[in-house]
């Protein structure tokens, strides 16, 4: 029979052994750790004895004592807690983990703080370890029940030592997809790469090295992960876990075929292996279950030919996952592999039903495979035509066709609880198991003497009573009072647990509850004989189930794809190109598209080596910022292959992508918003590089003027130094006077428009979101926004008149040479040769045009030097 379900704490594991703990119920937001156990014997001698490069936990223990991950052959003694009777047990693999928010335990004292869970009293099995990372693949709820938002991923990080510091290994899985993704670089000293990484994945639970925390001496890398990750719960475990041989014989086990190349990618990376190492033998012990040989996707991905989008700038820019299959039909294949793929080391009533269900769920899906191909099978684009031959695999045909002759053709995926409960009682055919169909026959006269039983209540009271069924509750009555008048106000006494919700009631009687008991006893028999049909049956397709990796990427590129298409159908959208060039044609913004009644304002934008800095004035709300995060989304959308909003558009392939705008203040950190400005700024100074795209909004705004337009310039001199392409949106008006020292330097500005306002004969800001070349005629814009407030006039006149006072003193010193403005013509007419030898698809006549009027726009430049050599000299 099956074991009733545990809780993820109570599950044993081979090893338990009994070992006081401490509780420190004083540590904030319930801090979770559990104490070490010293290594000792040849393991622990061979931890220092190393022929690689080392790591903090993956190059230590490389001896063949160590390559499994074992408990240590000694415990300590069993003592005793003073301040309570109640027994306490642990683990013995468990005493090598160290657990607890990041939160509440690297500020401190740099590492987590030491906290046990105690066992309920009379409980002496393993318990005493709690762990963060949910077992969610042998929960019975339906996967579309369970939050798509909900974090999964668990992810191990380790990093070299001595001369290999800065080689970082990463190891990822995500607890609802069958999929490891390995990764090893090289970072900096800022980390900036292991950062934004992690951000990607989004981790339910980061793990490293106990070496990595220790107290007073913690690495860099330990202190930047648990700063930057606050909400994510950290866990440090034994070092000798993280052994790279181990990690080896992990792949060569659980890879599919299809994917065993990874082996010739990684197998000298030392790093990844140590981690994925570690990662497979704690999700082994907390989810208490193994993966079935041969199961697994495994990839390696590097840093290299990817651009890197950092954390602020994806939240500033509102880059969002969208959870909506546009495939409806198509459940979460990678989910519902994940859970055919693990073998449950208990078979726990829980771990049954879930079986059952995927397993309908996956004939559901190959069931969805014929009519996808018949989607797919006019289409001419080789992309398409190589997805439709994926899904020509005769694999998908043969697991239906096992599935078929044991799972009833009826069997299919159904909302609401009791109909999926009805699928899976009787989802495995008649005939195959006397003792089942029995069980099931029991079953089927339990529920209809319920609904016997309710229908004699309503006739006995003369009430409206319908039986309802709920997960938690089972079946219970339900009633509703509309043409209905109670006696009294008052059910009989015979019916308990009463609920009033509105006009409608819900309870329950004591003989519906001794049935809802069979009830669950019934079930318990149908699943535990079905689990045993359905496990045989699945050791048989576990040869073929490979091909539904193949499925699984299928549907989700067809899901982008189709998206995409969806977007550039119901939009004007353009193909992009991909030159040395950003240049877009009236662009707008995607979402302000999608959310406004009116279409965007459409602007031109045109970056190139020769001008790549472009400086952006305008009032309060006349547009820099929507234009900033347009920009960035458009870059966005063609580097990942979508049409963009635009009438004509041209990109430089970005490697990196930084944003600078959010202004708010961070209490969490207690950062002001200059201070948050600082920081933001530095991590863009340290990590741009000749390739980047950089955005940045209203710099210096969280500190005084003078100190504001001071650090702008240097910041702006700094990034002018760089090939980069820079967007810089100000109000400062003395950083537009920076193009008379750099030729690359742009000058834009957002128009507006004045008009007269009858009703309190005041001006009106008219917006009109137009970006124009050259500076800004708008000046005192700030003091124009006060006048048509209600400040009193006086304090209106007074702050105008100091206002012309330092603006005449600045002024003095922002004079143009001719000189200046000479280098200033020779420089962009050397820039637009070159960009036009790099780039030009003219044909001879259109050419010779070009050039021509490239010519006379370079000898137009000079009588302009003469005017200001003029002005000058007045």
């Amino acid at each position: 029979m099956l074991r009733p379900e545990s809780s993820p704490a109570s599950l044993p594991v081979p090893g338990d052994s009994s070992l006081s703990v401490e509780v420190r119920p004083q540590v904030p937001r319930c801090s979770l750790g559990l104490q070490e156990t010293p290594q000792s014997g040849p393991s622990a001698q061979a931890a220092s004895v190393s022929s690689r490069p080392d790591t903090s936990g993956a190059a230590g223990d490389r001896s063949s004592s160590s390559s499994y991950p074992r408990a240590p052959s000694a415990l300590p003694a069993q003592g005793s807690y003073c301040k309570s009777k109640r027994s306490y047990a642990e683990n013995t693999f468990a005493s090598d983990f160290t657990l607890g928010t990041s939160s509440s335990s690297a500020r401190g004292s740099n590492c987590p703080q030491i906290v046990k869970t105690p066992l309920s009293a009379g409980n002496h099995q393993r318990s005493g370890y709690k762990s963060w990372t949910p077992q969610m693949e042998y929960s019975a709820t339906s996967s579309s029940a369970v939050s798509a938002h909900s974090p999964s991923v668990v992810v191990a990080v380790v990093e070299g030592r001595g001369l290999a510091r800065g080689e970082i290994g990463m190891a990822s899985i995500d607890l609802k997809s069958p999929q490891i993704i390995l990764s090893q670089f090289a970072d900096n000293t800022t980390y900036a790469k292991v950062i934004t990484k992690l951000k990607i994945f989004s981790p339910l639970e980061i793990i490293m090295s106990n070496t990595a925390c220790v107290v007073g001496n913690s690495t860099k890398l330990f202190t930047l992960i648990t700063e930057n990750f606050k909400n994510v719960n950290f866990t440090t475990i034994q070092r000798k876990y993280f052994n790279e041989t181990k990690g080896l014989e992990y792949i060569e086990q659980l890879c599919t075929a299809e994917f065993s190349t990874v082996l010739m990618e990684v197998q000298s990376k030392y790093y990844c292996l140590a981690a994925v190492a570690a990662l497979l033998k704690y999700i082994e012990f907390i989810q208490n279950s193994l993966y079935a040989p041969k199961s697994l996707k495994i990839c390696f991905q590097g840093s290299e030919q990817t651009a890197m989008i950092d954390s602020s700038s994806a939240q500033n820019l509102e880059l969002l996952i969208n959870n909506q299959d546009s495939i409806a039909r198509f459940l979460d294949t990678e989910q519902l592999l994940s859970v055919l793929v693990q073998i449950p080391k208990q078979d726990t009533v829980n771990a049954a039903e879930s079986k059952i269900t995927n397993l309908i769920y996956l004939k559901h899906t190959l069931e969805l495979v014929d009519p996808l191909k018949i989607t797919l099978k006019n289409c001419n684009t080789p992309l398409l035509r190589a997805y439709y031959g994926s899904l020509e695999d005769k694999r998908f045909g043969i697991i239906l066709d096992k599935i078929k002759t044991v799972i009833n053709d009826d069997a299919r995926y159904m909302k609401g609880c009791l109909n999926m409960r009805t699928q899976k009682c009787y989802a495995v055919r008649s005939n195959i198991n006397e003792f089942l169909d029995i069980a099931r026959r029991t079953y089927t006269e339990i529920v209809d003497d319920i609904a016997g039983m309710i229908s004699q209540l309503a006739e006995k009271y003369s009430l409206p009573l319908r039986t309802s069924f709920s997960s938690a509750r089972g079946f219970f009555i339900q009633m509703t009072t509309d043409c209905t008048a109670l006696f009294n106000d008052k059910l009989p006494s015979e019916f308990i647990k009463i609920s009033k919700v509105k006009n409608s009631y819900s309870f329950t009687s004591t003989d519906l509850i001794k049935m809802n008991e069979r009830c669950q006893e019934s079930l318990r028999e149908i699943y535990h004989m079905t689990y045993m049909i359905v496990c045989k049956l699945l050791s048989e397709i576990y040869e073929h189930i490979h091909c539904l990796y193949k499925l699984s990427d299928t549907v989700s590129m067809l899901d982008m794809l189709l998206s995409f298409a969806h977007a550039c159908t119901l939009s004007d959208y353009v193909r992009p190109e991909f030159t040395d060039t950003l240049a877009i044609k009236q662009g707008w913004h995607p979402i302000l598209e999608k959310i406004s009644v009116e279409k965007p304002v459409a602007n031109n934008t045109y970056i190139t080596e020769g001008s790549n800095f472009v400086i952006i004035t305008g009032p309060n709300m006349s547009g820099k910022s929507t234009y900033l995060k347009q920009i960035a989304l458009c870059q966005i959308m063609a580097q990942i292959g979508s049409y963009v909003p635009a009438e004509y558009s041209s990109f430089r392939i970005a490697e990196q992508i930084f944003t600078r705008i959010s202004t708010d203040d961070d209490i969490e950190t207690n950062s002001s918003t200059f201070m948050k400005e600082m920081k933001e700024i530095a991590y863009i100074l340290h990590n741009a590089n000749d390739k980047s795209l950089i955005l940045i909004d209203e710099l210096g705004r969280g500190t005084n003027t003078e100190e504001g337009i001071g650090i702008c310039y240097a910041v702006c001199e700094y990034l002018l130094s760089l090939k980069a392409f820079t967007l810089f949106a100000t109000h400062f008006l003395e950083l537009c006077h920076i193009d008379v020292l750099y030729p690359n330097v742009e000058n834009m500005y957002f128009e507006v428009q004045h008009v007269k306002n009858t009703s309190r004969n005041k001006e009106a800001i008219l917006y009109t979101y137009k970006l124009s070349k050259g500076l800004t005629e708008e000046k005192n814009y700030g003091l124009k926004a006060a006048e048509a407030s209600s400040l009193p006039p006086s304090i209106v006149l007074d702050a105008k008149e100091i206002t012309t006072q330092i603006t005449r003193q600045i002024l003095q010193n922002q004079r143009s040479t001719p000189e200046m403005e000479r280098q200033r013509a020779v420089y962009h007419l050397a820039t637009r040769l070159v960009q036009t030898a790099r780039n030009s698809q003219l044909d001879p006549d259109s050419l010779r045009t070009y050039l021509s009027n490239l010519k006379r726009k370079y000898e137009a430049d000079f009588p302009r030097a003469e005017q200001v050599s003029g002005k000058t000299e007045e």
